[in-house]
């Protein structure tokens, strides 16, 4: 007879992890208010990494008996350090991998998204939807073409395009450019003929 074994939670972990979770508060403060001028997305992940860097040293210090002199804003400190160092929590640095934050700082790479807009620089957020019978060599040569098209069109107009180009309904776009709704389907006519325009003269190049 095979009898399935019962997990219980050691006591020990469980008062270890009741202590780390009166101290999370106050580390997840320091970490936002660290990397407070990042992008939302990468700050969620730098506040993550923060967490598990401080949980890694608070349980380094539980196991040596060192309790006492545990407290939440070195250990915030101590991790915040550590995820700036680009040290992640279970990885490995590979200075290999573009993709990685380490082999970007080692290399002097600058790494850009080509999925949203940044308002302040006033760049293109790339919003075109991908068709699945395209090829990638395909898909990247259109996104850098629409890039280029974008940005010589005037401020307004390429304002209109994006919000076209995000699925917005012409009627949507009017009432926020403060047009109607006849003008804004006739202006997407118009920037439809200057991109076959635009691709017909890439094309030839």
């Amino acid at each position: 007879m095979i009898v399935a074994a019962k997990f219980t939670p050691d006591r020990h972990a469980r008062t270890d992890a009741a202590k780390f979770e009166t101290l999370l508060p106050r580390i997840q403060q320091h970490a936002k208010r660290a990397f407070r001028r990042c992008p939302c997305e990468e700050r969620e992940e730098a506040v993550a990494e923060v967490v598990a860097h401080a949980w890694i040293a608070f349980s380094r210090l539980m196991d040596r008996g060192l309790e006492h002199v545990i407290y939440a804003t070195p250990l915030a400190r101590y991790a915040i350090k550590r995820v700036r160092a680009h040290r992640c929590v279970g990885c490995v640095r590979n200075v290999n991998d573009i993709s990685s934050t380490y082999a970007q700082r080692q290399h002097g790479i600058h790494v850009d998204r080509l999925d949203q807009y940044d308002d302040r620089a006033g760049q293109w957020k790339q919003l075109l939807v991908e068709d699945r019978r395209a090829g990638p060599a395909d898909t990247a040569a259109v996104r850098i073409d629409f890039a280029d098209w974008l940005q010589q069109l005037p401020k307004r107009l390429r304002r209109i395009t994006e919000l076209l180009a995000a699925g917005e309904t012409t009627g949507a776009v009017a009432r926020k450019f403060r047009l109607s709704s006849g003008r804004i389907s006739q202006m997407r006519r118009e920037l439809r003929w200057d991109w076959d325009d635009f691709q017909s003269g890439a094309a030839a190049v």
